[in-house]
């Protein structure tokens, strides 16, 4: 679901982008995408899949690599955009769409659809099949206004399971973060909790908005509206217990999707809030961490 920029953000915004030289704008999205909510990338398309969140359609676009250009339309048939929030992959190139934004924490709906790769040549695809999911540790619906923990608008799919990290939507924000994981299976399933840890107390720059994991599975980011938190050395799923940092984008507006280019490059997108945002980006992370 739409979150705003507040105006005087949006001063911030246009502050941090004329002297920011941290992300290289590729292109502008297309005037028909302004509100993406997630990216990935395909190398064997040489193409960016991308879709929108609540009140926009049921549809994944996919967009030449080169230009920004629509290159697929695809409908998911009979699958309603209540509010689809991050798109991804796995290993074999099946595209799975992430219907888990929840910002009041009173859905008891959420779900990701499997696309079958075989689907990404038509024009109308149904979904191979669809995971339900639930947050064992949320008991009321909606919870107390300081226990707003259970919406997520970042997730990857790892080895046959997914993992999920919530956007924390409490009364005195403090940057906690929960991690879930459950397989990737039709059925309905209980998230387990993995575990959590802290971006910021500041919500406009430390809510997290989009996540992914590299190619090789051996580093995992997480994005907010101008920050990428970066997991590494880690084993297995243990993702909390490699190296964490935090790096600042020096560039501040409406990020809502991320995804891996390759093992050393990021792509990040924005939408079109106050008519500033709606690009793509790249960035690597060795710039990233050249950054003081």
């Amino acid at each position: 679901m739409k979150n705003y920029i507040s105006i005087t953000a949006a001063f911030i915004l246009l502050a941090c982008q004329n002297g920011s030289e941290t992300l290289t704008k590729l292109y502008s999205l297309p005037k028909k995408l302004k509100e993406v909510s997630g990216i990935l990338y395909s190398e064997k398309d040489k193409m960016f899949w991308t879709l929108e969140d609540s009140g926009n359609a049921n549809k994944i676009y996919g967009l030449s690599a080169q230009d920004g250009t629509i290159q697929k339309r695809i409908t998911i048939a009979d699958t309603p955009n209540i509010d689809w929030e991050d798109i991804t992959k796995d290993k074999k190139g099946n595209l799975y769409i992430g219907d888990f934004g929840n910002n009041d924490n009173t859905r008891k709906d959420l779900c990701i659809y499997k696309i079958d790769k075989t689907s990404l040549q038509k024009e109308t695809a149904v979904p191979a099949y669809k995971v339900s999911f639930s947050y064992p540790e949320q008991k009321e619906f909606p919870p107390k206004k300081t226990k707003l923990f259970f919406d997520a608008e970042g997730f990857f799919e790892y080895n046959g399971n997914f993992y999920l990290f919530t956007k924390n939507r409490s009364r005195g924000f403090d940057g906690t973060v929960l991690v879930y994981r459950f397989p990737n299976r039709a059925g309905n399933h209980k998230a387990l909790l993995m575990g959590e840890f802290k971006t910021c107390g500041n919500y406009n720059h430390c809510a997290v908005t989009s996540a992914a994991i590299s190619p090789d599975a051996s580093k995992i980011v997480l994005l907010t509206h101008d920050k990428v938190f970066l997991f590494e050395n880690f084993k297995g799923d243990n993702f909390l217990k490699g190296t964490q940092k935090s790096f600042k984008l020096n560039h501040f507006s409406q990020k809502e999707a991320v995804c891996f280019k390759d093992n050393k490059t990021l792509i990040i997108a924005d939408e079109k809030t106050n008519k500033l945002g709606g690009n793509v980006y790249e960035v690597s992370l060795e710039k990233l961490k050249s950054i003081p």
